[in-house]
C-alpha cells in the first residue's frame, strides 16, 4: 500500500502533538490538513503537559515544523477551530479523500468525525491499554504498580477502548522522576504512531489489529495532588514495582 492520506488533529501547540508530528514527518508521513483546537481547554492541557514533562526537551512548534516543510516545497493546510467537534471540523474534511484521521493530543472526540475516514481514526495513548485508560497514565501506573508504556489504538465512542495496533513498555530505571516518565511515554506515543503508519503502508494492519479486552482498573481521571505526592514518594523511595534495574 502507499502512504496514507490523513488529517491530523491536536490541541493547539500541545507538546504531545508536536512530538508526534515530528516523528511522522521523519518517515515522510505528511498530513493533508492539520486542525488545531484553539480554546481554553487547549491552553489548560498544554500547560498541564508542559508541567508534567518539565526539564525535558520539547519538539519544535507546529508552525516551525511546517515552515521547514515549505523549504522542501511541501505545503500543509493548517487551520484552527474553537473546538474539535463535528460541527467545527467536518466542514474542513468534507471533500478530502482521507484514509485516516490521526489524533495528536485532543479532547475526547466522538460522533461523525470518527466515521469519516476510510480506514479509521487512530490515537496514541501515553499508557498501556487496557490496563491504564484515561488521564495522567504515568501517575496512576506508579500509584497502582502498573507497567508504564504507550499504546496506539483505533478510536471509538468510548475512552481509550478501541482496538489495539501497538503497545510497548517504557524501561523505567531507578532515579527516574515523574516528569521523566511523562516525557518517555510522550515520545514513545509518537514513535508508536509512526510505526503504526509504517505498518499501514506495508499492509499489516489486519494482522495487528486486536481487541483490548477488559481492564482491571476504572478509567482514570487527572491525578489530584494527594495521588501525585504518593507517586513522587514511591519514585524517590524506589518502591515502584516495575524497575528494569
Amino acid at each position: 500500500m502507499s502512504k496514507p492520506t490523513f488529517a491530523y488533529l491536536l490541541l493547539k501547540e500541545h507538546p504531545y502533538g508536536r512530538e508526534m508530528l515530528k516523528q511522522l514527518i521523519s518517515e515522510g508521513f505528511i498530513p493533508s490538513i492539520i486542525i488545531s483546537e484553539n480554546s481554553k481547554v487547549a491552553d489548560e492541557e498544554r500547560e498541564k503537559f508542559l508541567t508534567r514533562i518539565e526539564g525535558n526537551p520539547i519538539a519544535p512548534e507546529i508552525e516551525v515544523q511546517l515552515r521547514e516543510l515549505l523549504t522542501k516545497n511541501i505545503q500543509v493546510e493548517n487551520i484552527e477551530v474553537e473546538i474539535h467537534n463535528s460541527a467545527e471540523v467536518m466542514p474542513h474534511l468534507i471533500g478530502l479523500d482521507l484514509d485516516l484521521i490521526v489524533f495528536g493530543g485532543t479532547r475526547i472526540i466522538r460522533g461523525e468525525i470518527l466515521d469519516y475516514p476510510k480506514h479509521g481514526v487512530i490515537n496514541s495513548h501515553p499508557g498501556l491499554l487496557p490496563e491504564c485508560r484515561g488521564s495522567a497514565s504515568p501517575a496512576w501506573s506508579v500509584y497502582h504498580d502498573i507497567p508504564i508504556g504507550s499504546s496506539t489504538h483505533f478510536c471509538d465512542n468510548g475512552v481509550d477502548t478501541g482496538h489495539l495496533l501497538l503497545r510497548r513498555e517504557v524501561a523505567v530505571k531507578r532515579g527516574m522522576k515523574y516528569e521523566d516518565l511523562c516525557y518517555e511515554t510522550l515520545v514513545l506515543a509518537g514513535i508508536l504512531m509512526k510505526e503504526a503508519l509504517m505498518a499501514y503502508e506495508e499492509g499489516k494492519w489486519d494482522q495487528m489489529r486486536r481487541p483490548q479486552g477488559e481492564s482491571p482498573h476504572p478509567t482514570f481521571r487527572n491525578a489530584p495532588d494527594e495521588i501525585l505526592e504518593v507517586v513522587n514518594q514511591k519514585l524517590d523511595d524506589e518502591t515502584y514495582a516495575h524497575y528494569v534495574n
